[in-house]
């Protein structure tokens, strides 16, 4: 199933051999670590510095995830991971993030990473961070 949604950000890997779980498949928790490279890379490549943030004070935390596993990954496969991040109420990030095989296109993996900022334990709104109130719209 190939994409026709537009994203505001993709990033592609290549699934490496320690990643795969006795089965030969992408151990579930990796595409975690895919899905969660891919916001920090966007992030970096749109002026949001995610250590910066820490040193100014304010983490960016996952709250929920929610994913929804559709196909396998298995060893030297290439891939995408593809998302948009859009506003959630008043103080939530939500990134929907879908993976895609290359070069097939076929949907592996659908997800929603809602997220907050936080300042010394309490929630900050997303438009108060610097950067991120461009990509939120």
């Amino acid at each position: 199933m190939k994409s026709t949604k537009n994203y505001q950000y993709e990033l592609d890997f290549l699934v490496r051999d320690y990643e795969c779980d006795l089965q030969g498949i992408v151990n579930n928790a990796n595409y975690q670590h895919y899905l969660e490279h891919a916001r920090h890379q966007f992030l970096l490549e749109n002026g949001i510095d995610f250590a910066q943030l820490h040193a100014d004070g304010i983490d960016l935390i996952v709250t929920r995830a929610e994913i929804d596993y559709k196909a396998s990954l298995v060893s030297r496969d290439r891939f995408v991971v593809k998302l948009n991040l859009e506003r959630e109420g008043n103080l939530r990030m939500v990134f929907n993030q879908d993976i895609f095989r290359i070069p097939d296109g076929k949907l592996v993996l659908s997800a929603r990473m809602i997220g907050v900022g936080i300042r010394n334990g309490r929630p900050v709104r997303p438009d108060s961070i610097e950067g991120l109130e461009k990509l939120l719209g």
